[in-house]
């Protein structure tokens, strides 16, 4: 234990020992947590792959995180481009590839902040929708960083609502290129990541016209930048878009295009291909030109979602048991703030989400993969569900996990608000993920419409997606818990989350006809139902989430205490989402008042057995000092400590207060001369 202790809080600090607050809740833990680490892992040997790869980026001096908090953004622009560069060589060093079993492990490693991100996105573009030729041509270029590419989808007038992209891409048969053009202010791309100042190409998505027919959005390979000098190069003007709440390392930036040719070929032509007579060929779905985001909302569930909330609880509970306040019984010292049922109840909930978001997380993530074997066999079927999962899933983690990491800060207290605390840059940073790659409220509504499809299939015996089957088997009646206890019977409360949702989405349903069959246009009845449909896209994604704990708690061995910890969590967060809603069911009877009060009783019971292994339950989250980066959060709680030697490092205590010759001088001393 004490190298592992030793491994974790090594920060190049001057502090000893484990502060005994903290200590005292490592000393007795119900499950191993090692154990829980590896399940997390998905194995032993993957827990030691990602160690290894979190300690061979933590040793080396370039990748340091040590004063970023006092950096500017220039500063920590050049930090993120010189570690990505570092990062090639590095890898070459270690033996790491892209396809090797480490390459996952590295942008967690380097908490994200790291140049060239939107690099990947636009070799995955290519890889998923360029054609063979494409893929042969470009993406051992990228691979080896003879061009840096980026992805330049949002505009300042169009973000998630793709179809309205003002873009325009115009095939000349004469020339056989495409003449790419940001017609208005509105159509200027805006936000791509790495295209302020480092990008060299760029997949663009622009509206495809040939011989003035519109065939929708589609994605074209552009060269931006001289890869001999990075002179913008003729028609492109592209800059950084100024200051933003987080990403001051990314050079978020603008693109326009004034008449910009490409030839035929950089269009990524898997699927959809202009041929050289201007002959529209398409196969499949208009979707999968989108099929890019649905994987990097996937991707993006875990790393700027999960992962921050996983961090965000790390930090809050360690600091919760180092800090007293107040007295619980008088004559006591002062108590731990966790002791209190309050910050229990604040903090213990959202640890037990991130379990189970990260469970989701792989579930999608294996539909995922299913999904993309079966289009590589070009069989398409499953899009329409692989894009409603990743859009509401994405859209409700995220929004779960901001609310979550802000809570947790403000469970800091005044800390909290510290940017040496780590809270600050955690909550920006998530807070973002609930706009890019889809604003939620849209991604939301996408998810109901396959619902709304779905429910009327499964209404009228037609077979439906293996997520959605629930939606033909409503069970009427009520909720027959009897007691607290019965509460804590998973069948008991996955019956009622799926109560909640077919209410919800059949309700919704039955409003549009009505709207509909009375003479409403179906678009102005589809606007008048939205704050339901997202009522119940919320409600179905809930549901799923706590019936994939369940079933992932069920699967557990019995061994190490693992399975009795997470079906506390599982209970807790289901409970949680019942007792914060209870609006939804109560509404038709079916939980009745006096079993909502069973609900609350048995809630309020978990949280005093799940308080006993709180600490344990973060420490198997596994993150290192460094990687937490928190003055609260580390794994010796020697936080008042850790809080005043990193304020010493800020440049403003050991340089001249500019302030004071010009302003405070004069003033101090007027009031002097009439002393």
């Amino acid at each position: 234990m004490a190298l592992l202790e030793t491994r974790k809080y090594s920060q190049g600090s001057a502090l000893s020992g484990v502060n005994p607050d903290l200590a005292s809740e490592r000393q007795t833990p119900s499950f191993s947590v090692e154990k829980l680490t590896a399940l997390l892992d998905g194995g032993e040997e993957n827990t030691r792959i990602r160690r290894a790869v979190v300690e061979a980026i933590e040793n080396d001096p370039v990748f340091s995180r040590e004063n970023q908090y006092f950096q500017s953004q220039n500063e920590k622009y050049e930090a993120a481009v010189r570690k990505a560069v570092h990062l090639q060589k590095k890898m070459h060093e270690m033996g790491w590839t892209e396809n090797g079993p480490e390459f996952k492990y590295i942008y967690s490693a380097l908490s994200g902040e790291i140049a060239f991100l939107l690099h990947s996105v636009f070799m995955r573009s290519i890889s998923m929708l360029g054609s063979d030729k494409q893929v042969a041509k470009w993406i051992p270029l990228a691979t080896q960083y003879q061009l840096i590419g980026c992805y330049a989808q949002t505009e300042l007038g169009h973000g998630t609502y793709l179809q309205g992209l003002e873009t325009t891409a115009v095939f000349d048969v004469a020339t056989q290129e495409f003449i790419l053009n940001t017609p208005k202010i509105s159509a200027i791309k805006w936000w791509p990541g790495d295209m302020g100042r480092s990008a060299t190409h760029t997949v663009v998505f622009a509206q495809l016209y040939v011989q003035g027919k519109c065939y929708g959005v589609h994605p074209f390979i552009v060269q931006i930048r001289s890869l001999w000098d990075h002179s913008l190069c003729p028609g492109v003007t592209a800059g950084d878009i100024g200051p933003r709440m987080n990403f001051e390392h990314t050079d978020n930036g603008y693109l326009m295009l004034q008449n910009v040719r490409v030839p035929r070929e950089n269009m990524l032509s898997k699927f959809c291909e202009v041929q050289p007579d201007g002959t529209y060929v398409r196969q499949g779905s208009q979707q999968i030109n989108y099929f890019t985001m649905t994987a990097v909302r996937i991707t993006l569930i875990s790393y700027e979602a999960v992962i921050p909330l996983m961090k965000a609880c790390t930090i809050a509970i360690r600091y919760s048991v180092v800090r007293r306040q107040s007295k619980l019984k008088p004559g006591e010292e002062e108590a731990k703030i966790l002791d209190f049922q309050t910050q229990q109840e604040k903090l213990l909930p959202h640890v037990a989400a991130a379990y189970a978001f990260h469970f989701i997380n792989d579930y999608l993530q294996d539909l995922f993969n299913r999904g993309y074997e079966e289009i590589q066999r070009e069989n398409f079927d499953m899009l329409p569900e692989l894009h409603a999962f990743s859009s509401g899933f994405k859209a409700m983690v995220t929004q779960h996990c901001a609310s979550a990491v802000k809570v947790c800060l403000l469970a800091c207290g005044g800390h909290g608000y510290s940017l040496l605390s780590g809270l600050p840059s955690l909550c920006t940073k998530i807070l973002a993920s609930c706009i890019y790659e889809g604003e939620n409220t849209i991604l939301f509504l996408q998810t109901a419409r396959f619902l709304i499809k779905c429910f009327m299939a499964a209404s009228a015996g037609h077979p439906v997606p293996p997520s959605v089957t629930y939606l033909a088997a409503v069970k009427p009646g009520k909720c027959p818990a009897k007691n607290k206890l019965d509460f804590l019977s998973p069948d008991i409360y996955t019956n009622a989350y799926q109560h909640a949702a077919v209410r919800l989405i059949s309700s919704a349903a039955a409003k549009l006809q009505d709207l509909i069959q009375s003479g409403v246009k179906k678009h102005d009845a589809w606007n008048e139902c939205t704050v339901q449909l997202v009522q119940a896209v919320k409600a179905h994604c809930h549901y799923l989430t706590v019936k994939n704990f369940v079933e992932t708690v069920e699967r557990l061995e019995t061994k190490g205490g693992i399975q009795r910890i997470m079906k506390h969590l599982c209970d807790l967060f289901a409970l949680h989402g019942i007792f914060s809603n209870t609006g939804a069911f109560l509404h038709d009877g079916y939980i009745s008042g006096a079993q909502m009060d069973m609900v609350t009783a048995s809630y309020l019971d978990l949280l005093a057995v799940i308080r006993k292994d709180a600490v344990p339950l973060v420490d198997a989250f596994d993150f290192t000092d460094k990687t937490l980066n928190s003055a609260l959060g580390s794994y010796d709680g020697q936080v008042y400590q850790r809080l005043y030697e990193w304020a010493q490092k800020s440049p403003t205590n050991t340089q001249m207060n500019p302030a004071y010759e010009r302003y405070l001088k004069p003033l101090l001393h007027k009031k002097l001369a009439k002393l």
